[in-house]
């Protein structure tokens, strides 16, 4: 293995497969740009389908489902195959993409987003771990480079394409739109990627899949509905409290029993990957709320179209990808794995405070422009967790690795979508209620009456006033954002600076581990 890694890579690029690396990352693709899209197409979506209240939850269904599969699709393609495991994930995953443009009502569209994330979560480990097993070692740097320029790709994508889609086409085309790029991958995977027919001997942690679905689908509903839907004291939150609580802790317990643990609870004895996994989940929170509930800041109160609306926040996806780009290669140099995360969480919190100035008067332009600082330093926390994810870990262990970086971070942006939602949603009923009575407020929260643009046909008061209510529930959510962000900076000051190249010395891998794992194995031809 170590003379195959130290052989000349002009010597193997030649026969690199680029077709089904190209579908591997439209798979990736997929996994992101579809969140994107749909951020700027909900104040449409859902003012359309009626249950302004039931927002939030659109999009925590899809990431609580993707968060729960995805540990499972990686041990599926471990010991199934990989590149079977990710094609059925792509094909899930454009099921329930047209059930969501058949959606009828906001129920049917959190059912069939909630489909549309089971596929999703296999989408980004499963192309991650065929590029492990297909592309060369002297190459994956080059592709991991690709990988993560794909991410703030999509980013800055998504929000046009998705306004464009829906100021010219009709919303449910925001959903289709994923049909085509869908298909290509799977022809391209088809005719690109051949693997070594592989089974190994052992079976999927049921139970422990079973346990972490239950404690974080309990988690997010516990988050959402605290405070909002029941009183903090009810028996349904305490219900909801206890069967978190009790599933997270016997999933513990099993992963640590497991012949196939889910989650290897080894990786968990470095520091640094920890750390790491915390950061993750807190930066994942502060993006995905941000990124859904800015456009609509925008449309409602800067009066945007939805396509202007995602060329609004390009600034906070210039940001990301600017440090994407940049973060990697400072970690590179060594002694900056504890300087890097901190610079990041500095700037995460500053960016956050900043958002703070977002009002129903806030110049346009200056509203746009506030949300470069956020997004240089979520870009920042996001390659940094990624790298020191990486670095800390096995490389019998890497797949688990950098799934689980994957999912926490996924979990984060679940519960904090639903926190924060319920945070924006009592703040904006609130002053409808206070101003309107609370019959016009019910109309335009849960009545269908509340799309940015039936807004401009609407009396100046009631328009003045849905400014000022969405004003105040962005607050609400950004208030949040600036606590997740102190809380990432506190946690990146404990992480210590070790060699970047290395990763942590773990226990070393048994034969059986080798076979399960064939990342530093040559490629399959």
């Amino acid at each position: 293995m170590n003379d195959r890694r130290n052989t000349p890579s002009a010597q193997d690029r030649p026969g690199l497969p680029w077709l089904g690396v190209f579908g591997l990352m439209l798979g990736i693709f997929l996994a992101t740009l579809d969140g994107q899209i749909v951020s700027t197409a909900l104040p449409t979506i859902v003012g359309d389908l009626g249950g302004l209240d039931l927002f939030s939850w659109s999009v925590t269904a899809y990431l609580l489902t993707m968060a729960a599969t995805t540990p499972l699709w990686g041990k599926l393609g471990d010991l199934y195959g990989r590149k079977g495991a990710y094609v059925y994930s792509v094909l899930l995953f454009l099921v329930g993409t047209v059930l969501c443009g058949l959606a009828q009502d906001m129920a049917q569209l959190i059912a069939f987003r909630a489909v549309q994330g089971l596929g999703a979560g296999g989408l980004m480990v499963g192309a991650l771990s065929v590029i492990g097993v297909l592309v060369p070692p002297q190459d994956r740097g080059r592709v991991q480079s690709m990988v993560g320029i794909m991410l703030p790709v999509s980013f800055v994508g998504g929000p046009l394409l998705g306004g464009f889609i829906t100021d010219y086409l009709d919303w449910r085309w925001a959903f289709y739109i994923n049909v085509p790029i869908g298909l290509l991958a799977l022809v391209a995977v088809a005719k690109g990627v051949r693997l070594p027919v592989q089974r190994v001997t052992g079976h999927i942690d049921y139970l422990g899949a079973a346990l972490l679905t239950t404690g974080i689908l309990a988690l997010t509903l516990f988050a959402g509905w605290a405070g909002t839907t029941y009183a903090w004291v009810s028996w349904q939150i305490g219900a909801l409290a206890v069967v978190a609580l009790a599933s997270l802790a016997w999933f513990v317990r099993v992963e640590r029993r497991a012949a196939e643990p889910i989650t290897p609870p080894r990786l968990f004895s470095s520091r640094e990957f920890t750390l790491a996994q915390v950061l993750s989940f807190l930066v994942g929170a502060v993006l995905i709320s941000l990124v859904n509930y800015l456009p609509q800041y925008m449309q409602f109160v800067q009066g945007s179209s939805p396509t202007v609306s995602g060329m609004l926040i390009l600034p906070l996806m210039l940001g990301m990808l600017t440090a994407q780009l940049t973060t990697g290669r400072l970690m590179d140099r060594g002694g900056l794995d504890r300087v890097v995360p901190l610079v990041g969480g500095t700037a995460t919190v500053a960016g956050a405070l900043l958002l703070l100035l977002l009002g129903a008067d806030t110049p346009l332009a200056l509203a746009s422009a506030l949300t470069l600082v956020v997004g240089l330093g979520v870009g920042t926390l996001m390659q940094s967790t990624l790298l020191t994810t990486m670095n800390n870990a096995a490389p019998r262990d890497m797949g688990a690795a950098t799934g689980t970086v994957t999912l926490v971070r996924t979990i984060g942006g679940s519960l904090g979508v639903a926190v924060l939602g319920a945070v924006h949603s009592s703040r904006m009923g609130e002053v409808l209620a206070e101003r309107l009575g609370p019959a016009a407020e019910k109309r335009l929260t849960a009545g269908g009456q509340l799309t940015p643009g039936l807004l401009k046909g609407l009396p100046a008061e009631v328009r003045h006033t849905v400014a000022d209510a969405v004003s105040s529930g962005l607050h609400g959510v950004v208030v949040g954002a600036v606590v997740l962000a102190m809380a990432a900076l506190g946690t990146a000051w404990f992480i210590r600076a070790t060699p970047a190249a290395g990763p942590a010395p773990a226990i070393p891998p048994s034969p059986a581990a080798v076979d399960r794992d064939p990342l530093g194995a040559p490629p399959a031809d």
